[in-house]
């Protein structure tokens, strides 16, 4: 099996004068998740090379069993190092797609013209796409096989507005995305904050929160595997 795993490449969180990126632990929990199932895995993103990491995501608050093993990963880490334009790869020579996130992709992969291009190309193929906590945003601009909103009447979770609350970011994104799935007609849910919650729909996976990075991707294997 072949995945692509596609991350921000933004990297300044608004006007606030911070920085961002992806978070660490929502790209690596799925992408050991993924190897050690035996997936074949490719990394992109849209200006290819280094994607940037959110820094708070390397604090020591943050840190999972996944984000330690990366950091005496060398080889990961140099893949990670050098992504792929995303404007080179194709939907064809994958089985699925994971999108981790972080603030990055509510700017860039959101509006990405090769990402919503790549997903609806997925969906097109019977493919399964994946996104966690930000990332269900590069769903927004999607559309279907009708011309519709991709999500439209769809199940689907991402980030809560109580959770962007909580970090202090509402007035600092550019859309909340919970406001911006239901704008487009999905059936949104969210779990308790901070708490695990995921949401199939066909070939739409969808994780509320960093938490949830694990059973997102346990979710893409099995679709994957026909599960």
């Amino acid at each position: 099996m072949r995945v692509l795993i596609v991350l921000t490449s933004h990297d300044q969180l608004g006007d606030s004068g911070e920085k961002t990126g992806f978070w660490l632990d929502e790209f690596a929990a799925p992408y050991y998740r993924l190897l050690d199932a035996g997936t074949d895995l490719t990394l992109a993103s849209p200006a290819g090379g280094q994607p940037p990491l959110d820094p708070k995501s390397s604090q020591p608050d943050a840190q999972t069993d996944a984000t330690k093993r990366f950091d005496a990963d060398s080889g990961a880490q140099a893949q990670l190092a050098n992504t792929l334009r995303l404007a080179e790869v194709s939907a064809d020579n994958f089985d699925g797609v994971f999108y981790p996130g972080g603030h990055g992709p509510l700017w860039d992969l959101a509006d990405d013209s090769d990402s919503i291009a790549l997903i609806e190309r997925f969906m097109q193929q019977g493919k399964p796409v994946a996104a966690v906590c930000h990332a269900p945003a590069v769903l927004v601009n999607a559309s279907a096989a009708d011309g519709g909103a991709l999500v439209k009447g769809l199940n689907v979770t991402g980030f809560s507005n109580s959770e962007e609350a909580t970090v202090g970011l509402t007035e600092i994104v550019p859309f909340l995305l919970e406001d911006r799935l239901q704008a487009l007609g999905a059936h949104y849910t969210a779990g308790e904050d901070w708490h695990p919650h995921a949401v199939v729909d066909g070939l739409l996976i969808t994780g509320q929160n960093p938490g949830s990075s694990e059973i997102t991707a346990d979710h893409l294997l099995a679709a994957l595997n026909g599960k």
